[in-house]
């Protein structure tokens, strides 16, 4: 149950003095539905409102005067707008208002009346000028206007000065709580306590107090990070209290492997032990393979599932979409039913009599390997003894959709897969509840992918070369990326290049965007793998992540405008077979010196983990790497840049908790179920709740 002392926090925002019906619905879309979120809301920005006298303020500066009303200039058209002569004893200013704003001014401001005005200046001729004034209030309410006004996200109608009253009525509810960080900690760190922290927090004085490393906010930051990682060590605690079927390495694995045209990498053999390892337990294996494109995870699994079929098991693999799917059933079939294991592979597309026999495999044993979407965990779907699960792009799926298939089995191990690399510094933060293995290195024979940047206005001679080496036979990519703030703007700018290079290379050219159905993209994705389409044109990052050993050119229009890993997971798409392979950044000239930086890494460098670091030391913080897409959490105080030495810090001590207070009994262990209250992160999932 949530502590009592939370209740005012988690009372709905309708509940603030100004929020009325109007304004909760979108105040709730820039903060959320609680004043909890109000209160987490940080400003972004603040202004300075200096008292001045005209004597000494300077065009394009924001400063406060008292004036006195001189005169009124009415418009002599509707185009022009009211001026109001004020003066103030050290020289002349022109309050300015256009169009309706204009209204009733002059009787609110009546001649020889005396007003605080704060607002930016501006020259006009020889005057200054304010216009449309930010504050005009009586001579006796200076307090109204703030020497600092902080800076909030609006929208939706509700302005930033709307969300300032919000805030500052929200923060009258602000409790004192126990104290749930280590004190020792806290002193050495220089932290206030988490009500001053808050305080501070929307009372900017400077830009420092708006910095993410700001005492206030790696306060809240840490203890985001703190509620975080405790519910993840949580359920790491709880995966590994549950029994999992022993499944032990199997000579049958090992002929698997055998047979294979290629030896394992160090990496994968590293990676294989560390799984094995696990399986053989006894314990229930929680367990990421994370690995670059190309790295050969799939194989990895494979071995694994391998020694789940040995042990008279069942396993099954989920990826995202039917295409991934398929391309894993091509992986497996042959070398697994060639050693006597039985793969079906179950999609939404299967119906009627073959549909019955699959799921008849899959309940009587005969099947030993499942490889499929959503549709494995669906209602029907029976496994005789499924005791492994290997989960393909994790984050693709829901908790609930991952939670669905486990428990389809008996303490089922559970094994992802992500191609997504992430820095070290920030894999406990993505990853915390899980054992990590990576895989480095790449398997032999994979030829390097040469990378060249040209400007855009060489785009002529690039799609002269592609046409000609389509015309030989190649297949490619082509990247346009989402650059305007109307997904159909950009849907148009793709269908536009689809449409000139259909009108050389014809029906050689398919496009794949957002807008299309499921089916309707693996149809597409499905016509290029099979390579009755040549040349794919695609909008999306995540629509491309089909293996075409044949494809090998890729083409990104305005590179520049993509994170650096994103081009490193797009260029991993070619160089999959023997042939030599090439991507074409393109680029909108002149570039920012972070815009050429990343480019010139991408030419030196195809080491995908490498790349992460540097691609977060180049973004700094906010959605660095587009974390967002990869899994990473939806912090709202973290800057996965600026906090990264918190993120370990907060794993040592949410272990360290664990270790010696595991029922949180203490007066700490009381204070932290506060905490883990106050951000909702559940120990059941490693995610926040509802």
């Amino acid at each position: 149950m949530r502590p009592e002392s939370l209740f005012p926090l988690f009372a709905p925002v309708g509940s603030l003095k100004g929020v009325g019906p109007r304004i909760a619905p979108a105040l709730e879309k820039i903060a959320g539905p609680l004043v909890r979120d109000v209160l987490f809301l940080a400003p972004h920005n603040l202004i300075r409102r200096p008292r001045r006298s005209l004597a000494e303020v300077r065009p394009e500066e924001t400063a406060t005067l008292l004036v006195t009303i001189d005169e009124h200039l009415p418009p002599r058209s509707r185009q022009q707008p009211l001026r109001i002569r004020a003066t103030d004893g050290a020289g002349r200013l022109d309050l300015v208002w256009f169009g309706n704003a204009a209204r009733g001014l002059e009787a609110r401001l009546p001649v020889g009346s005396r007003r605080w005005v704060s607002g930016k200046l501006e020259r006009f001729g020889l005057d200054l000028q304010m216009v449309h004034p930010d504050y005009v209030v009586d001579e006796g309410r200076l307090a109204d206007i703030p020497e600092v006004e902080t800076v909030y996200p609006a929208g939706a109608g509700v302005t930033p000065r709307m969300v300032r009253r919000i805030v500052q009525s929200a923060l009258g509810r602000v409790p004192d709580l126990p104290e749930w960080q280590d004190p020792a900690w806290k002193a050495g760190r220089g932290f206030p306590s988490w009500r001053e922290a808050i305080l501070a927090l929307h009372a900017p004085e400077d830009e420092a107090d708006l910095s993410p490393s700001s005492p206030a906010r790696a306060r809240l930051a840490y203890d985001e990070l703190l509620a975080h990682q405790l519910a993840m060590a949580q359920r790491r605690a709880h995966r590994r209290a549950g029994s999992g079927a022993p499944l032990p390495p199997s000579g049958l694995a090992d002929a698997v492997e055998a047979a294979l045209p290629f030896r394992l990498t160090p990496d994968q053999r590293t990676a294989l032990a560390e799984i094995r390892g696990d399986l053989a337990s006894g314990q229930r294996m929680s367990r990421l393979l994370q690995g670059d494109v190309g790295s050969g995870k799939t194989v990895v699994a494979m071995l694994a599932l391998a020694d789940a079929a040995a042990a008279g098991a069942q396993g099954a693999l989920m990826a995202p979409t039917e295409i991934l799917a398929r391309q894993h059933f091509e992986t497996l079939a042959g070398p697994l039913e060639a050693q006597g294991i039985g793969v079906v592979l179950l999609t939404g597309r299967d119906r009627g009599a073959g549909r019955r026999e699959k799921l008849e495999a899959l309940a009587s044993g005969t099947a030993a390997v499942a490889v499929g979407t959503h549709a494995l965990f669906q209602e029907e779907v029976r496994f005789r003894r499924l005791s492994l699960a290997v989960i393909d792009e994790q984050h693709r799926f829901g908790v609930g959709e991952r939670q669905r298939l486990l428990d389809k089995g008996e303490g089922v191990h559970l094994l992802s897969m992500s191609a997504t690399p992430i820095p070290r510094t920030l894999e406990l933060a993505a990853y915390g509840d899980l054992d990590v293995s990576r895989i480095v290195g790449k398997p032999p024979g994979r030829t390097p992918v040469a990378t060249r940047a040209a400007p855009m206005t060489r785009l002529a001679e690039v799609e002269d070369r592609l046409v000609a080496a389509v015309l030989g036979g190649a297949q490619a990519f082509w990247i346009c990326p989402l650059v305007s703030e109307s997904e159909l703007v950009d849907l148009k700018a793709a269908e536009q290049r689809a449409l000139d290079l259909k009108a050389r290379l014809g029906d050689r050219v398919g496009l794949v965007h957002g807008k299309l159905s499921g089916p309707e993209k693996d149809a597409v994705m499905g016509d290029f793998a099979a390579g009755r389409i040549k040349v794919l044109v695609a909008t999306t990052v995540v629509e491309v992540g089909v293996n075409v050993p044949n494809a090998t050119i890729m083409v990104i229009e305005q590179a520049e405008r993509f994170g650096l890993a994103q081009l490193h997971q797009l260029r991993g798409r070619v160089g999959r077979g023997r042939a030599e392979s090439a991507c074409v950044l393109l680029y909108d000239p002149p570039l920012s010196d972070t815009a050429q930086k990343r480019l010139d890494i991408l030419r030196r460098s195809d080491d995908g983990f490498a790349i992460a670091e540097t691609d977060l030391e180049l973004r700094g913080g906010g959605d660095a790497l587009g974390l967002r897409q990869s899994g990473f959490p939806d912090y709202v105080f973290v800057d996965p840049f600026a906090h990264r030495d918190l993120i370990l810090a907060a794993g040592d001590d949410a272990r360290l908790v664990l270790a010696r207070d595991p029922d949180f009994r203490t007066g700490r262990g009381q204070a932290l179920r506060v905490l883990q209250a106050l951000f909702d992160w559940r120990p059941e999932t490693g995610m926040k709740g509802a």
